[in-house]
């Protein structure tokens, strides 16, 4: 019967004598140098999980509530009438918002699991050896995105230009309302890369 020696390399010894012994280790282990009907086994192990979870919530409200009123002008009751005139009203708004939202690391670590094997070696055992190696490397990555955008944008215009009149003048003048005027521009710029 042959004697059994079964090693992987270095971390914890759980037990050696002559006939019999186990190393355990993480992901590399390496056996040389044993007798004769020898029974050699390096296992290597590794296993890496990544786990990316995202959440990213992107909102962008405007409200905007504007009125523009002109006053109201009148000529009436004169011999010979002048001119009134109302000034102008201006309302104008402008926003721009711009947000990026970028979750593109993740991608790069989980590469990185790749970049180391489990191996072992077995060299210059005895005659009528039996030698195994065996490498298991397990990888899962796992990635959650969860992206909310949402853009509320509220706008509430008013404008009233006011009365122009001219009435009971023997010689008429000029009445001018003004102008009333509302301006609004809104620009939301969202970016999400995963």
């Amino acid at each position: 019967m042959k004697k059994q020696l079964y090693r992987a390399a270095a971390a914890t010894v759980l037990g050696l004598s002559l006939t019999t012994g186990i190393v355990a280790a993480d992901n590399s282990g390496s056996i040389s140098g044993t007798g004769t009907d020898s029974s050699n086994t390096v296992t290597a192990n590794t296993h890496r999980t990544y786990t990316v979870s995202n959440d990213n919530d992107v909102r962008a409200t405007n409200t905007n509530l504007q009125g523009a009123f002109t006053g109201d002008t009148s000529v009436h009751h004169n011999t010979t009438g002048g001119s009134a005139m109302s000034g102008a009203a201006t309302n104008s708004n402008s926003l721009n918002a711009s947000a990026t939202v970028s979750n593109s690391g993740g991608s790069a670590a989980a590469a990185a699991l790749g970049s180391s094997n489990a191996s072992g070696s077995i060299s210059n055992t005895g005659t009528d050896s039996d030698n195994s190696v065996t490498s298991n490397t397990t990888s899962t990555v796992t990635v959650h995105n969860d992206n909310d955008v949402s853009v509320n944008n509220f706008n509430g215009q008013m404008a009233s230009s006011g009365d122009a009149r001219v009435s009971d003048n023997t010689t008429g003048g000029n009445a001018v309302s003004g102008a009333a005027t509302n301006t609004n521009s809104s620009t939301f710029n969202f970016t999400v890369t995963n």
